[in-house]
């Protein structure tokens, strides 16, 4: 069955990645008829068909499995978005949970990887130095090593930084797509041709 950690690949009209979903949200869309769920053969299928339809068993491992009170409803990894077709952002967005994509989650200063309550950003050239929080001078670190540099520069804090930050080059969702289930690899093999 679904594990809350389960994802789901948000395509637009075009068959573009734009996103990466929770299950609940998944499921909203499909029951709101906002997108419907597809498979690795192109075909696709709305709330109505998933909730009537039986699948043969090779297709099973293209659905998640959410348990209802009387039977379990295959929901897509992978959803066509019915109406929006526009291309995803090729910048970059600055925010907080960017930085933790570029990072990949892991502390800058121990190398630990750890879930995202449990970071930090933290400012290479801290800002009582004059520091900017620009995706040059800000790095992800755990409350631990957070505390312990405080507001000093690693040099100062005799704490090397894992690795020198910069501006990503490619999209967010392109990076996060590197771990990818096997439901969505003709989706993006499928943008890969297209460009």
């Amino acid at each position: 069955m679904v594990s809350p950690g389960s994802r789901v690949l948000i395509l637009n009209r075009c068959y573009l990645p734009i996103h990466i979903t929770n299950i609940k949200r998944a499921v909203s869309l499909l029951y709101l008829d906002i997108a419907h769920g597809v498979d690795t053969d192109f075909q696709t299928y709305s709330w109505s068909q998933l909730l009537s339809a039986s699948f043969p068993l090779e297709k099973l491992d293209q659905f998640h499995l959410v348990r209802t009170i009387d039977r379990p409803v295959p929901i897509p990894k992978v959803m066509l978005l019915n109406d929006f077709d526009r291309r995803p952002p090729q910048h970059v967005r600055f925010s907080r949970s960017q930085v933790f994509i570029r990072d990949q989650y892991t502390c800058q200063y121990c190398a630990r990887k750890l879930p995202k309550q449990k970071l930090n950003i933290d400012h290479v050239v801290p800002r009582i130095q004059g520091g900017k929080t620009i995706w040059e001078n800000v790095v992800t670190s755990c409350h631990p090593c957070n505390r312990k540099k405080g507001g000093r520069t690693p040099s100062q804090a005799q704490m090397p930084l894992r690795s020198q930050p910069k501006k990503p080059a490619v999209a967010p969702l392109l990076t996060a797509l590197k771990t990818t289930q096997s439901a969505w690899t003709p989706f993006l093999n499928f943008q890969a041709s297209d460009s």
